[in-house]
């Protein structure tokens, strides 16, 4: 090769090299300089940002997936959107701070985000079979058509061949006719979607909205013919019926929904169209849409089926626990009854007898508590029902002979005896005598033994009850504020874990037992609706306490001990002890499950050592991974910006200083308060929060100098110093030849070389807490490779004693520090300032034990000083 050609392949190569490390020839604009930084900054920031938003979201979906929280298909959604938004805006900015270096990382997102899409996305299925269907021809095997509740009915008429009204069923599929041709669907999604479902008076608002959205509908023509027909044979013209939901999920043993949706009794054929449009909108009841909140039950879920029964003309009714539901050990049947229709039990609005009925072998009855019945309700004679006054002489009389109780617990043992489990049964007796059940469902029992008496252990008594009685409808202890509810704007305002004081258990107050500590009432009994709910949510009740809303009225803070109905005076430490958690009533739902799915497309953080060979853009599997990329390499980019451009001396200042060493200053945004015309620049016109914390570090406490070495360390220093070129000042070193800051308000960048000793920090620091980042480069020194090697470990673990992550490679060493806030920022930097300059030279006197502690008890003495609290 001619010397020519050999020439122009230098040059070729060194072009190549100019093009790849962007080396600025020394005619560079400073002001250029600061636009292409300041550019980069802000989209740094930006960046930093979207990361900020992005770990702020993933923290609640990580609490929600923990079961601290409540949340619905909406918080799902949103929060996938929200997180999906922030991670493509790191992308983006990435991409743009890189020079498209990653487009990997765009198909990677594109990627997981198709995963997340796929699963919560709805898929609509097209409903087949008739709109409506006749008992006859219902069981259990029928529950997805007609609802579980309707399902059950029909078993108990054709399978068990029980006496139950008759009837048919308004099915799923007559269900979705009526939602599609109105087009319902779109316009209920939106407006749940807009509501915020932890603010009550929105969902309150949302509840009236959707109601009216839907009994403002058209019923579909084939469906009302449907209605017509059907009804028809069931009696003659002047024959009434009783609509019930039957929604899906409805009545199941894990999620009762009792009393959550709307029953109307006594209803006339003209007007059964209209009925059934009330039962589907009692879909979104307040107290129905928050029982599928706290529950985890998607909207989409829950297609509302109704069943449409003969009216009974009742003469008793109420419901039949074939358990005790309070107390898992009580081996017995619990009958509640009233005079008229079932309402008052199921509803809690009035006083009910109770039959408690002994099952171990014959049945016998055991115990008997007659009320004072002073109301019933009856059919009215126009259309629904009323409230009557009960005769003085009937209202103390037994709604149950002896003898009728042990039929009825008969009866509801064999309903027990076909599913294999305890059940809750609604009934109701005819003007003839005979028992019909108008409803079963699987009992939810409380899994422990109610405690007895008011001794919390043996020789020591807890304090005096305020007020005490009533019957234990929910068991276990709670404390909180009392709140009286009376009215529903009352519910509104009702705060968290407060304790819910109200006259009758009402199972429109269920939509509060999210919220409270536990429930007091007046009136009501243990087979009532809300206590239903209360046992479901694990909420403590105490119902039939009376006169609660007076007694309890004035005080502030109360413990309900609702094992032995006893309410105490403010906190009683010793009875909350023996409370146990309550359940998790999120655990297993759909949309707990749906949140378990996509939050393994979110959450798992798989690149957690940036310096691995796999922390590559296309290893990234979740968004948690990109996430963490995005920020590791933004702050590789950034910081990229300094030691990719050379400086000329023209373009920085020199820091004006009583030092010895030379320091040099470029700002490259808004580091200086105020511009600098000469070649100087004054300490106290720097801005830069971190510059200023490292120049304290750096100066607060004089170097004393080289430390005194022995032979071997002298001997190693000269052989290092002629051996290795690399070392000798006059030599261009890929760290800096000079000591320069780059800076703007919030960032520095340090490169300095003192003496055999290279560094470099990159900081951004300010008040923005997630943002903060310091990063420490420390290599070199003149003794051998052990000798270095043991001062990098010295000024790791003083580094680390300080909450720095550190790495060694050899003689190098590589410090971190992120997300701290201002003030453990601004120690950090000084730790560092003070260790660059304070360490210099110590890897001489390394294999000096004695002379090691003597620097290590100065140097940690020093830091202790500058602020930074010594390691436990």
């Amino acid at each position: 090769m001619d010397g020519n050609a050999a020439m122009k392949l230098r040059l070729a190569s060194w072009m190549d090299r100019f093009r790849r490390r962007k080396i600025q020839p020394d005619v560079v604009d400073a002001d250029a300089l600061r636009t292409a930084f300041k550019s980069r900054y802000q989209q740094f920031r930006r960046l930093l940002g979207a990361n900020n938003k992005a770990l702020e979201l993933m923290s609640e979906l990580e609490q929600a997936q923990a079961g601290s929280a409540i949340f619905g298909m909406t918080f799902v959604r949103s929060r996938c959107t929200l997180i999906s938004a922030s991670v493509f805006q790191m992308v983006k900015h990435l991409m743009e701070l890189s020079d498209g270096r990653y487009a990997v990382l765009l198909e990677r997102f594109r990627w997981i985000q198709g995963q997340i899409s796929a699963q919560l996305q709805h898929r609509p299925t097209t409903v087949q079979g008739p709109l409506v269907m006749d008992f006859n021809t219902i069981d259990k095997q029928t529950a997805d058509a007609v609802g579980p509740k309707m399902a059950n009915l029909g078993e108990i008429i054709n399978r068990l061949k029980l006496p139950a009204p008759n009837g048919f069923a308004v099915t799923t599929a007559g269900y979705q006719r009526f939602i599609d041709a109105n087009d319902l669907q779109p316009e209920i999604d939106r407006r749940i979607q807009a509501a915020d479902p932890q603010r009550p008076e929105q969902l309150h608002g949302l509840a009236a909205e959707l109601q009216q959205l839907i009994i403002s509908a058209r019923l579909p023509d084939e469906l009302r013919g449907d209605l017509d027909r059907h009804s028809q044979c069931l009696g003659d013209a002047q024959a009434t019926f009783a609509l019930r939901s039957s929604a899906l999920g409805e009545d199941v043993a894990d999620t009762s929904f009792a009393g959550q949706y709307l029953s109307l009794l006594n209803i006339s054929r003209e007007h059964l169209a209209e009925a059934y449009k009330e039962i589907v909108a009692s879909k979104y009841s307040l107290a129905a849409m928050t029982y599928r909140l706290n529950r985890g039950i998607r909207d989409e879920d829950v297609a509302m089926c109704v069943g449409c029964l003969q009216m009974i003309q009742a003469r008793c009714g109420g419901v039949v626990y074939t358990r005790n539901p309070v107390n898992i050990r009580d081996n017995v049947v619990v009958i509640h009854s009233a005079w008229g229709l079932p309402k008052a039990v199921v509803d809690g609005s009035a006083a009910a007898d109770m039959f408690v009925v002994a099952r171990n072998g014959t049945l016998r009855l055991v115990r008997r508590q007659i009320a004072d019945k002073t109301t019933r309700f009856v059919c009215d004679a126009a259309e629904g029902v009323c409230r009557l006054e009960t005769v003085a002489e009937e209202a103390r009389q037994p709604s149950l002979s002896d003898n009728q109780a042990l039929a009825l617990a008969a009866m509801c043992l064999k309903i027990e005896s076909h599913y294999g489990v305890a059940q809750d049964v609604e009934w109701a007796m005819d003007g003839s005598g005979r028992f019909l059940v108008l409803q079963c469902r699987p009992l939810k029992q409380s899994a422990r033994t109610l405690r007895q008496g008011a001794v919390f252990e043996e020789g020591k008594k807890l304090p005096e009850a305020i007020v005490q009685g009533g019957v234990t409808a929910s068991p276990g202890v709670a404390a909180g504020p009392v709140f009286l509810v009376r009215k529903d704007m009352d519910a509104l305002q009702f705060p968290v874990q407060a304790v819910l004081v109200t006259h009758q258990a009402l199972p429109r107050w269920a939509s509060l037992l999210g919220r409270a500590a536990a429930v007091v009432t007046e009136q009501g009994n243990l087979a009532g609706h809300l206590a239903n709910v209360a046992r479901e949510f694990g909420v403590p009740a105490v119902f039939g306490l009376a006169q609660a809303c007076r007694l309890l009225e004035n005080q502030s803070l109360v413990t309900v001990d609702a094992d032995t109905c006893r309410i105490y005076s403010g906190k009683v430490a010793e009875l909350l002890d023996l409370s146990p958690a309550k359940p998790q009533l999120m655990s297993g739902s759909p949309v707990f499950r749906l949140l378990q799915g996509v939050a393994q497309c979110v959450l798992p953080l798989n690149l957690i050592d940036p310096d691995a060979p796999s922390f590559r853009a296309d290893q990234c599997r979740t968004l948690h991974d990109i996430t963490r990329f995005c920020h590791e390499k933004a702050v590789h980019e950034m910081f990229r910006f300094g030691r990719d451009h050379r400086f000329p001396e023209r373009s920085s200042k020199q820091l004006r200083q009583n030092v010895p060493m030379q320091w040099w200053v470029l700002n490259l945004d808004d580091g200086f308060y105020a511009e600098v015309a000469g070649p100087y620049v004054e300490l106290d016109n720097i801005a830069s929060l971190p510059m200023l914390a490292l120049w304290e570090g750096i100066t607060v406490y004089p170097w004393e100098g080289p430390p005194p070495v022995d032979h071997k360390g002298f001997m190693s220093v000269m052989f290092q110093a002629t051996a290795n070129r690399s070392l000798l000042p006059t030599v261009r070193s890929s760290m800096a030849n000079r000591n320069y800051f780059m800076i703007s308000k919030h960032f520095c960048g340090l490169q300095s070389r003192l003496g055999f000793h290279f560094s470099t920090v990159e900081a951004l620091v300010g008040d923005r807490t997630p943002e903060n980042y310091i990063s420490f480069h420390y290599k070199g020194g003149a003794a051998d490779f052990q000798r270095r090697l043991a001062r990098v470990q010295f000024v790791a673990e003083l580094l680390e004693e300080r909450g720095f992550r550190v790495v060694l490679r050899q003689d190098a060493l590589s410090a971190r520090m992120e997300q701290r806030d201002l003030t453990e920022m601004q120690i950090a930097l000084k730790v560092i300032g003070y260790l660059s300059i304070h360490t210099r030279q110590l890897d001489m006197i390394m294999a000096n034990p004695t002379t090691v502690n003597y620097y290590r008890r100065k140097i940690q003495g020093d830091l202790q000083r500058l602020g930074q609290p010594q390691a436990a």
